[in-house]
Order: C-alpha cells, then sequence, then structure tokens
C-alpha cells in the first residue's frame, strides 16, 4: 500500500482543536506533539512502530539526549531542509544548547509554508513556517511511504 503526502496532510488537519494534553495522543481529547505524531502514524500505518516510554515536560534535557531525534531517525526517513515538501516531520530545538524536542508536520510548502503541530497552552494548531519557528528547525524528516 502506498501512502500519499496529502493523506498525511489531511490526518494532521483532523486533529486541529484537539487541546493540549502533555503525553496524550487522543484526537479531540489531547495530544502533545508527539502525540500528534503517533496519531497521524497509527491512523495511516494502524500502529505504531515502537512503544514510547514515559516522558517529562523536560524531555531529556537534564541528560542531554537526543531521544526525539534519534527516534525520528529509526522511523522516518532523513531529508534536506531545502527539499521540503507537504507531510515532512519537522524537528525543533526550542532553546539554543538544549535538545531538541518539539515536532509538527508540513501542511504547506512553498513560498508561504506551514506546519501543524500541539503546542502547549494552544492545543494542536496550523501556524505559518515563520522566520522565528524556523530558526528553531533543526532536522526534516518524510513519513515512509510504502507500507508493508
Amino acid at each position: 500500500m502506498k501512502i500519499d503526502r496529502r493523506d498525511i496532510v489531511e490526518e494532521a488537519r483532523r486533529w486541529l482543536g484537539t487541546p493540549y494534553v502533555h503525553q496524550a495522543s487522543v484526537m479531540g481529547a489531547g495530544a502533545d506533539c508527539l502525540g500528534l505524531l503517533r496519531g497521524i502514524w497509527r491512523a495511516l500505518y494502524g500502529a505504531e512502530p515502537e512503544t514510547v516510554p514515559s516522558y517529562s515536560m523536560d524531555w531529556s534535557e537534564p541528560q542531554g539526549e537526543e531521544r526525539m531525534w534519534d527516534a525520528a531517525r529509526r522511523n522516518l526517513t532523513a531529508k534536506r531542509f531545502n527539499e521540503l515538501a507537504a507531510g515532512d516531520v519537522l524537528l525543533f530545538r526550542m532553546r539554543d544548547g538544549g535538545v531538541a524536542k518539539h515536532v509538527g508536520v508540513v501542511s504547506e510548502s512553498g513560498a508561504i509554508p506551514r506546519f501543524i503541530h500541539a503546542y502547549s497552552g494552544h492545543g494542536v494548531v496550523e501556524n505559518a513556517l515563520s522566520d522565528p519557528w524556523r530558526r528553531r528547525i533543526v532536522a526534516c524528516f518524510a513519513f515512509p511511504l510504502e507500507v508493508k
């Protein structure tokens, strides 16, 4: 089975308005940024690729471990940011020297790119990929488009 990038964006948009709830992944009830990505994955592939252990709000910052980045490398395909396309996954570092601990899905590329993410205090929203967000991007990944 093939996954179309439009399927990824369509599924992400179904989550819009879901409240922000740390460690949750239930459309309409609550999700954090990873929970949103997990929910999209379940809708597209049927099951998550790996079990996600409990995590604190600071993720792995005290240890300096790039746990989210490592998981993205295991389950997604790394790509160059200049090849950004709708349906891609963006990984963000929220502060200089911190670990990458925020993730979103590109909903529109081109001249005015946008992305969907679950953001504390806002829930699942679609925002412009403005310069402040762009500066925080550390990696870009693609979902697998072939399902075995």
